[in-house]
């Protein structure tokens, strides 16, 4: 649950913050993916947003997908996604990465890994490149299916790893 609340908290100040938005750096940028670095303690992030979100013209609030690092947490591929939209307490997302899925569970705009070991498993699928898919159903029922393009996510993590080694 404190892997939930760490995230929430990133996914809160990137979403909203002008003043994060503003200390945040841009460390490189490929195909789809970027990667970043804030704060500190320093935290360092990949970041995506879907290619397509279905139904088009669902009232939601801006998408994002991020890994995250946190070295002076020792944390490493934390996985987390800003579904633009609140669930219901107790409400399951379901990502398809390549072959693998996973389910993630939710807190009020995020879904989030439950374990570190099916954390590594969904970074490692979405190092293969590819398509990844994430439904999930809002508080008020409408269902959700966003794709996002793996490309450039392999660079991506590499660039934010080697940024906060440690």
């Amino acid at each position: 649950m404190r892997a939930a609340v760490r995230a929430s908290c990133l996914i809160a100040a990137i979403g909203i913050s002008p003043a994060f938005a503003q200390t945040a750096t841009l460390l490189e940028k490929f195909k789809d993916w970027s990667a970043y670095t804030n704060g500190t303690p320093k935290v360092c992030f990949a970041v995506a947003q879907p290619k397509t979100s279905n139904p088009p013209k669902a009232k939601r609030g801006p998408i994002f997908f991020y890994i995250s690092r946190w070295p002076a947490d020792h944390v490493d591929g934390e996985i987390s996604v800003k579904m633009g939209y609140p669930f219901k307490e107790g409400a399951k997302v379901t990502l398809t990465a390549g072959a693998e899925k996973f389910e993630l569970f939710t807190k009020e705009e995020g879904a989030f890994v439950d374990k570190p070991d099916q954390e590594a498993k969904l970074v490692e699928a979405l190092k293969k490149g590819g398509k990844m898919k994430i439904e999930g159903t809002s508080m008020k029922g409408t269902k959700t299916s966003d794709e996002y393009s793996l490309d450039g996510a392999a660079e991506a993590l590499e660039r934010m790893a080697k940024e906060c080694a440690g």
